[in-house]
């Protein structure tokens, strides 16, 4: 039975910091790739950030500078520092992980709130 566990998310004022946590449990597999998507209302899921084994990552255009996205392989878990936070970033944030077979995985999300 995988479990992805995420935390972190909260109500801040814009100019404010967040750090997520999303820690995935039972994969067979090696998570190849972990990160997080978010959703806002009435939109699309969208990218966040990505970060893979080797330590490559990927990030949104709208996030870059701002959110840094890490990785503890032996914890299987995936952190995203999430700096000067705007209002547009407001969504539920899911975490993401996809193992070499199987998967992906994806949490329940987790409401980030950023106030003006």
């Amino acid at each position: 039975q995988v479990q992805v566990a995420e935390s972190g998310g909260g109500l801040v004022q814009a100019g404010g910091s967040l750090r997520l946590s999303c820690a995935v449990s039972g994969s067979r597999f090696s998570l190849e790739v972990m990160g997080w998507y978010r959703q806002a209302p009435g939109k699309q899921r969208e990218l966040v950030a990505l970060k893979y084994s080797d330590g490559r990552a990927n990030y949104a255009d709208a996030v870059k500078g701002r959110f840094t996205i890490t990785r503890d392989n032996a914890k299987n878990t995936v952190y995203l520092q999430m700096n000067s936070l705007k209002p547009e970033d407001t969504a539920v944030y899911y975490c993401y992980a996809a193992p070499t077979l199987g998967g992906p995985y994806w949490g329940q999300g987790t409401q980030v709130t950023v106030s003006s």
